[in-house]
């Protein structure tokens, strides 16, 4: 058996014509349902169907615009290793809730390594990120080390996963 097949099992999709629908959609979330249809070769009751199916079972989580960072003000992006000292599940849960409240932390991960989160974190400027660490970050509980990278040049950024490839289809 080939070592990709078995993954296919585990997914909520059923076939390639749902990975390939999911991969349409990561496209263009607002593309038309006939236009879908069309390109997957089904009805468009049966590309709907197949579409509110995908939609429940949590495959596709939700629809969001996707905004140019710099053209909206946030001239810094960050990447932030933080290390903790406390581990206690109310310190946790106290970082949690402070860094998922934050609407400049896009993405926050706990982490193998020598840090324990990597968060990626959007500024105005170099003055106002010194000031979300100041205020925000050295306040988190627990907290024994900040460490930031900035992005002096953004080469790729994408959320799409690659559905068919994963799924060796």
């Amino acid at each position: 058996m080939h070592p990709r097949t078995k993954s296919t099992r585990f997914s909520a999709l059923t076939d390639k014509k749902d990975a390939r629908l999911a991969t349409l959609l990561q496209a263009d979330g607002r593309v038309a349902n006939a236009r879908l249809a069309e390109q997957l070769h089904l009805s468009e009751a049966t590309c709907w169907r197949r579409h509110k199916r995908l939609e429940e079972l949590g495959v596709i989580e939700g629809y969001q615009a996707i905004l140019n960072r710099r053209k909206v003000g946030a001239s810094v992006l960050a990447f932030v290793q933080i290390t903790c000292t406390q581990h206690s599940e109310a310190a946790t849960a106290e970082f949690e809730r402070i860094i998922q409240a934050s609407s400049r932390v896009l993405s926050c991960h706990n982490t193998t390594g020598e840090a324990d989160f990597l968060l990626q974190v959007v500024a105005k400027d170099l003055d106002d990120y010194s000031h979300f660490v100041e205020t925000v970050l050295r306040k988190l509980p627990g907290v024994s080390s900040i460490r930031s990278n900035l992005s002096l040049r953004e080469m790729k950024a994408t959320s799409h996963l690659p559905v068919e490839e994963l799924l060796g289809l």
